[in-house]
């Protein structure tokens, strides 16, 4: 399977701009073979727009953005994903991730579970469930969203669900670059998993967003990675490498629950 990995600026221009955009880099996504495209987080409205500006452009996974989405995922026959604000029933709001298939069909919305600071936590609600598998292709894919993958309990548990392929939308910043260049390839190598993250260039004050959005293989190593500058980089999968790679790399088989859980830290742990 083929990924394109769409690194642009926040869409500060408006929601027609960002689906503009968004039509030209499916069109040269598809005409390089790739299977699905995937944008940074926020993409379709911008990320850093405030409580009020996410207020005004959420909308529920049925309204407008995604049914233009959609067509423009079935225009060229290429599954999309893509971050926007997510209305949901009860009226809260969702930094939320959309997987939309070749025939603009929505397969799955994830709403982010990790917080970010100020900039998150006064935009959004924390979503209350890590992203089930979803079945594509023959692959099982996960969805992450920034600073979930900085966790590494999120990968590692949807590695042991099952997923082969995890997708992550960011808007990641300077100066935490290290999170592309040695976080990502970490969460990918520890869980032998492809890991795939779109960022931002460019600003949104007070952010400056730092690029360096990559395709990393399951050992780890990159297949693509991109500068600091708009582009579209590409990079392809394969169950052979990942089967090879878990053969040789056996930290799903090896671990011990028996010996660890996740908790919070408390007053008490340095005592």
């Amino acid at each position: 399977m083929r990924i394109a990995v769409m690194q642009s600026h926040p869409a500060t221009d408006g929601l027609a701009a960002a689906l503009g955009q968004l039509e030209r880099a499916a069109e040269q996504a598809a005409e390089q073979g790739a299977d699905i495209l995937v944008t940074p987080e926020m993409y379709l409205t911008g990320y850093n727009i405030g409580s009020a500006g996410v207020q005004a452009a959420a909308e529920t996974i049925d309204g407008p953005m995604l049914a233009q989405v959609s067509a423009i995922a079935k225009q060229f026959s290429i599954a999309i994903v893509t971050g926007f604000p997510e209305r949901a029933d009860e009226g809260n709001v969702y930094n939320s991730a959309a997987f939309v298939d070749p025939q603009g069909h929505l397969l799955a919305c994830y709403r982010k579970t990790h917080l970010y600071g100020d900039v998150d936590q006064t935009q959004f609600s924390a979503g209350a469930e890590l992203c089930k598998p979803i079945a594509f292709k023959g692959w099982l894919i996960g969805l992450a969203i920034c600073y979930d993958i900085e966790f590494p309990e999120v990968s590692r548990n949807l590695a042991a669900s099952g997923v082969e392929l995890i997708l992550t939308p960011t808007a990641n910043m300077i100066p935490y670059d290290s999170v592309a260049t040695r976080l990502v390839p970490a969460r990918a190598q520890e869980n032998t998993v492809y890991v795939v993250y779109a960022n931002y260039v460019g600003s949104e004050p007070p952010f400056d967003y730092c690029g360096l959005s990559c395709i990393c293989a399951p050992d780890g190593e990159d297949i693509a990675r991109a500068g600091r500058s708009n582009e579209i980089i590409f990079g392809n999968i394969s169950k052979q490498t990942l089967t090879e790679t878990r053969q040789s790399m056996t930290y799903l088989t090896d671990i011990r629950p028996d010996l660890y859980d996740a908790k919070h830290l408390t007053e008490n742990d340095d005592e």
